[in-house]
């Protein structure tokens, strides 16, 4: 055990030294994953971008091999999780974590974490999170960074409780997709060579056999919720949950609506709404935004000589600053003991790290093999990814005509995937608005700002970034309980 410790140590100081000594290292994270996707994703394209095909699309998928009930090794019983290493006093919900077989032949397993709600959990809705990359873990970044019941202290070792965690509200479900990811794997290496498509029908796989395990859950309200390439993540899986709905109902999910967070959804908003956030936010200047405007044209295939010149110039005038939140300070850096208003540290992911690749947590959480190498982001994953659309609007307006509720939200001070983005690519569904623009609160303060559409709601989230539930836990837990209720964020200051 008292190797193990020093392990941690070692492994949170050298992560914090490499930020003392090269800033750039401590950006490490999903937002990083997805801008490398975006700037070499494939271009073979497997999901259909057109509303009645994808449809087509969807039935004919329900029909292949995959979605069927699979012989599991466990039970509920042994996936319980008695305490976690360094957990605090005051837990009062179960938590459970484990793997469920998605392919007996290929030996592909995918890890989960569970939480039930504190209160009343049996009447409490299932809402599975998903975080995105390509190759990221909603493990480790959502359960552990942002919206789960726990945080790391600095330590690497312990534990505190989020009291916005959005167990207060719901029992969730983390999932840990595609196979590579995380503690999830499969002892078929072609495996890790993935997709769109293969990660929606995996994690709908994982779904209807975790419901055999857990099968008080069956029948529950569900929602899936996810951010940044969860965008794709997120509206893909819903297709096909109802899309079995019609043609296998003896395995129906009950789902009743999705919200994707910073998510990217369209390529042509993602790369046009970038450029405009950093002009809008005073981080290039009028002629270099001016050069973008005039000479990039962002539904084209490829960009203009001069294009890409403006576009180099306004990457090198943004500097080094941390572009999940542009005005937090950088982890490593001096300011860094002064935390932003949110009180988010920028060095949680290392904390995280150090946690997760201990031998104890491991075993308290069922990892399989211990000790296993836990990490954030999978690289070769989302090198070799295979098929991402350039756009999924007409998945989500599919979704919209479905008669579920469908959500999107932002951070605003995010440039990863910025609220511009998320704005532009909400004009192109050109659907009504019911309410319009208005300012929503938390606490006595603005908490941010929603439209309600025809069947979409967007809504922002004041001072926070990338991810939304870490930089503003209060606000995102408000935003996310008015998700769940169906009803829209507090317009009064109370």
């Amino acid at each position: 055990m008292a190797r193990n410790k020093m392990k941690v140590s070692l492994i949170l100081s050298l992560s914090l030294l490499l930020c003392l000594v090269n800033i750039e290292q401590c950006h490490g994270g999903e937002g990083d994953v997805l801008l490398k996707f975006l700037e070499t994703r494939p271009t073979k394209q497997l999901f259909t971008t057109n509303v009645s095909e994808g449809q087509v699309e969807a039935e004919e998928r329900v029909n292949s091999a995959f979605g069927s009930l699979i012989g599991q090794k466990g039970s509920k019983e042994d996936d319980k999780i008695s305490k976690l290493t360094g957990q605090p006093s005051g837990v009062n919900f179960d938590q459970y974590s484990g793997y469920v077989t998605v392919d007996a032949d290929a030996g592909r397993a995918l890890f989960y974490y569970f939480t039930e709600s504190t209160q009343d959990s049996t009447n409490k809705p299932l809402v599975l999170w998903l975080n995105g990359g390509p190759g990221c873990s909603s493990f480790g970044n959502g359960g552990m960074a942002e919206l789960g019941p726990f945080r790391v202290n600095n330590d690497g070792k312990t534990l505190w409780l989020n009291e916005f965690a959005w167990n207060n509200v719901a029992n969730i479900l983390f999932l840990e997709s595609p196979a590579g990811v995380g503690f999830s794997y499969s002892n078929r290496s072609s495996d890790y060579v993935i997709g769109d498509k293969r990660t929606s029908e995996d994690s709908y796989t994982f779904l209807i056999n975790w419901m055999e395990r857990f099968p008080e859950y069956k029948n529950r309200e569900f929602y899936i919720a996810g951010e940044s390439y969860a965008g794709h993540y997120v509206p893909q899986l819903a297709q096909l949950i109802l899309s079995h709905k019609k043609t296998d109902p003896h395995h129906a999910i009950n789902l009743q609506g999705i919200a994707t967070g910073n998510a990217y959804i369209d390529m042509e908003t993602q790369n046009r709404g970038s450029y405009d956030f950093y002009w809008s936010h005073a981080i290039v200047s009028d002629d270099v935004h001016e050069g973008i405007v005039l000479n990039c044209n962002f539904s084209a295939s490829s960009f203009s000589e001069t294009c890409s010149e403006y576009k180099k110039q306004a990457d090198f005038s943004r500097g080094d600053i941390y572009y999940y939140d542009i005005y937090a300070p950088l982890c490593g850096s001096p300011q860094n003991t002064s935390l932003p208003i949110s009180g988010y540290d920028p060095c949680t992911s290392y904390y995280v790290d150090s946690y997760l690749n201990t031998a104890e947590v491991q075993q308290a959480l069922h990892v399989r093999g211990i000790p296993q190498e836990w990490g954030s982001c999978n690289l070769s994953i989302h090198a070799s990814w295979q098929d991402s659309p350039d756009t999924v609007l007409p998945i989500f307006q599919e979704l919209m005509q479905s008669g579920i509720r469908v959500w999107i939200y932002s951070g605003d001070t995010d440039y990863i995937v910025s609220v511009t983005t998320s704005r532009y690519a909400i004009d192109k569904i050109k659907t009504p608005i019911k309410k319009s623009w208005y300012p929503w609160y938390f606490e006595g303060e603005v908490g941010g700002y929603a439209v309600e559409y025809q069947n979409l709601t967007f809504v922002t989230v004041r001072g926070s970034g990338h991810f939304v539930p870490g930089y503003q836990p209060g606000r995102a837990l408000t935003m996310f309980s008015s998700f769940i209720n169906g009803t829209l964020p507090p317009e009064y200051n109370k």
